[in-house]
């Protein structure tokens, strides 16, 4: 799946979910040690698990983040969205 985040330096998130886990995840552009580490913690976990841990996380004096742009991503997955 792809999403297109705003508000962060990554310009694309692309994700894999297989038997309601995070597969793989992958964003374009942006922090590439940071995006690494990311799908490190949350590959393999419960798609409902990722988010609820990674929902709300800001950088800096940012709104949002990568690890929040990926929990909306995975959110409009669940719902059908993506």
């Amino acid at each position: 799946m792809h999403y297109k985040p705003s508000g962060i330096c990554a310009v694309g998130i692309d994700f894999e979910v297989v038997d309601g886990k995070v597969a793989d995840v992958s964003f374009t552009g942006g922090c590439d040690g940071n995006h690494k580490g990311i799908t490190a913690l949350i590959k393999g976990m419960k798609v409902e698990e990722a988010i609820e841990r990674i929902r709300g996380i800001k950088c800096g004096p940012r709104p949002t983040s990568c690890p929040d742009q990926l929990s909306k991503a995975l959110e409009n997955y669940l719902s059908g969205q993506v």
